[in-house]
């Protein structure tokens, strides 16, 4: 697994792949965070906590991972590679995980930067200081399990098709369907609101958001990125066939 994590993060950083990922979310978050007139405005919303950048990130992110996790199985069928990497001593399941790390390492990478915006809130609390650690660290955890499920969606539909185009697609679509089609499916069944709103990311998102980590929340999503790294072992199986 480690010389597939290695080869996804020389690959990335060997093209412009990795610095524009980089750039382009540190950019949307700055421009709505700080500069943009709107809901996300941190300095017009007269509250000292980093709630606005949690509420942009995840849709920031359900187009950027797909972005890079389009490439992950689609470009190997592509240059007709798959074959020769399923040949290597290693299994599935290595192969697999290498490229979700890989894939996940990159975003994390993506994440630190925006550390400097508890520093500069902290400053701007009146009095100093004054943000809520907890909520700030549990969001930040809630993210990271948030990156795994994008992740392990969007390496599942790369192995769908060996057009990089229609990968990201399917990715974008599935990650939407997740986060959010849940939340809306349940206004039309009220009586099941609760039960349909849980099965999405979205309410679980927000519940470690709080600060609070529940184990339902962590389960849920550490089973949902395990459900679909088992569809892309199990795809990669009829490959191997």
């Amino acid at each position: 697994m480690k010389a597939i994590l290695l080869k996804e993060i020389k690959s990335f950083f060997g093209s412009p792949i990795a610095y524009l990922v980089i750039a382009i979310f540190l950019l949307l978050n700055g421009l709505f965070l700080w500069v943009f007139e709107g809901d996300y405005n941190i300095l017009n919303s007269g509250f000292a906590d980093m709630s606005p950048f949690f509420t942009l990130s995840p849709w920031i992110l359900i187009f950027l991972i797909p972005a890079v996790t389009m490439r992950s199985f689609s470009d190997e069928k592509k240059q007709g590679t798959l074959e020769l990497l399923l040949t290597k001593p290693l299994s599935l399941w290595q192969i697999v995980n290498g490229k979700f790390f890989g894939a996940m390492l990159l975003i994390a990478i993506a994440i630190i930067p925006t550390f400097i915006y508890i520093y500069v809130i902290s400053g701007l609390g009146m009095p100093p200081g004054n943000i809520d650690l907890g909520s700030t660290l549990g969001s930040y955890f809630g993210l990271l399990f948030l990156i795994g499920a994008y992740t392990a969606i969007g390496i599942f539909t790369s192995t769908l098709s060996e057009n990089q185009i229609v990968a990201f697609i399917l990715s974008v679509f599935l990650c939407f369907f997740f986060y959010f089609a849940f939340e809306g499916l349940a206004t039309y069944l009220p009586d099941f609101e609760n039960f349909i709103t849980s099965l999405g990311m979205d309410s679980h998102f927000k519940s470690m958001s709080r600060g609070v980590l529940d184990t339902r929340d962590i389960l849920y999503f550490v089973s949902l990125t395990i459900v679909f790294l088992s569809l892309t072992v199990f795809k990669l199986k009829s490959f191997k066939a």
